[in-house]
């Protein structure tokens, strides 16, 4: 078999030859035998970056998930599930009437009207009197999830449709009105968690510290309560695409609250610290379901080995620059879209430790479990997250990754 291979490689290397010119004399397998393993070294197919990053993502994420990992891993290869978050500044008012008859609805008020229901059960649980013993389980219940829904009521005016559990269908692609605005954006409906998480409130000077592509920072404006809106990226493309966004979706009246810089964010309490009262940090990350999934820019590529080695460092400067950022009092949403603890969890207790050691910054993690009840039937949630919320791809719900946790500077 070895001499059969040896006569195999002499013929090869002598087909590789150029047309027309003969054979050394004495030419045989051996002479030629080291110049074919150099040509084959050359030409071996790289493994792909996709495939590395499963390989990292089945090592890690199996062990951190267990048993839901199989299902999340078959939902980060399968075709991602979009949400349409409607255009306010946009003509488009027979928009949702459009959605509605393709038997989409609009989670974020079907949300609202949720807490609602429980504040005004909380109200009549408390004005009742002679209830019978053992009602009081339930009126507590009540009274608890009726202090879930502050959040969410200050962001009303965000509307965002999807389509039911297990529905594939596709949105069609936006269409601009009269004065050029298109109706809609679409976006991974998880995305906008972290936004209503921020709650922002009218007059809030708002930044975004890693704004590009956009789709956050436009949904901020979408609460119609951005006083003032910083939306910063480091990368001058990226800051053009934001550029894109704003004038495809939002007139010049409104644009001129939003100021874009290119600065590297890990830097901008030089710029302006301590003065915004709520500060979205939505950092760089593993963008898991990218790198299942495409080769091009891919963090898991050979080359950018060490890139993806100090993202969980490059995060936390990026979350320690928000905290400073914001005001005593404010508040700051932490975001990715990767399911790894060591860039989620651990990135906010380190933030947690730096803050108060080296900046006497006392920050409190704010609760959000209530997300998971209020938005159950949109999202599939992570149930074990030690620190903030995550939401898992699932077959039937394919949105996410995406973690989110409220801090709050005191």
């Amino acid at each position: 078999m070895a001499a059969l291979g040896g006569r195999g490689r002499a013929v090869a290397a002598l087909l590789r030859r150029a047309p027309g010119t003969a054979a050394a004399p004495g030419a045989g397998p051996r002479r030629h035998r080291h110049r074919h393993k150099e040509k084959w070294a050359t030409t071996a197919p790289r493994i792909p970056s996709t495939r590395l990053a499963l390989h990292h993502f089945d090592t890690s994420y199996g062990l951190h998930l267990g048993a839901l990992w199989p299902s999340v891993r078959a939902a980060l290869l399968c075709e991602q599930k979009y949400g349409a978050l409607l255009n306010n500044f946009a003509a488009a008012d027979h928009i949702p009437q459009e959605l509605e008859l393709l038997n989409a609805t609009d989670f974020v008020s079907e949300a609202s009207q949720k807490a609602q229901q429980w504040q005004r059960g909380a109200a009549v649980g408390e004005a009742a009197t002679g209830c019978q013993e053992g009602s009081g389980e339930s009126r507590t219940e009540m009274v608890t999830q009726a202090e879930m829904s502050p959040p969410l009521c200050t962001s009303s005016k965000i509307k965002c449709y999807t389509f039911p559990r297990g529905d594939i269908t596709r949105f069609r692609p936006a269409r601009p009105d009269a004065l050029g605005l298109l109706d809609y954006y679409l976006m991974d409906a998880a995305s906008l968690l972290p936004v209503l998480a921020l709650s922002v409130q009218p007059d809030d000077f708002v930044l975004d510290l890693c704004a590009a592509p956009g789709g956050k920072t436009l949904a901020l404006l979408q609460t119609g309560f951005c006083g003032h809106l910083a939306a910063n990226d480091v990368s001058v493309s990226r800051t053009k695409r934001l550029y894109h966004i704003l004038h495809s979706y939002v007139p010049k009246e409104v644009r001129d609250t939003v100021s874009v810089t290119s600065y590297d964010g890990r830097d901008w309490d030089q710029v302006k610290g301590g003065t915004f009262h709520k500060v979205l940090v939505d950092v760089p990350c593993t963008t898991d379901r990218h790198s299942a999934m495409e080769e091009e820019n891919n963090i898991f590529h050979k080359r950018r080995t060490k890139e993806r080695q100090m993202l969980p460092m490059l995060q936390l400067q990026l979350l320690m620059a928000g905290i400073l950022a914001a005001r005593p009092g404010g508040a700051v949403v932490y975001s990715t879209c990767s399911l790894s603890p060591l860039q989620n969890e651990c990135v906010v207790e380190r933030a947690l430790d730096v803050a108060g050691a080296q900046f006497n910054i006392s920050v409190h993690v704010e609760d959000l479990s209530h997300f998971r009840t209020l938005f159950q039937d949109t999202f599939s949630f992570f149930s074990d997250c030690r620190l903030g919320e995550l939401v898992l791809p699932h077959l039937t719900a394919n949105f996410g990754p995406m973690y989110f946790c409220k801090l709050r500077r005191l």
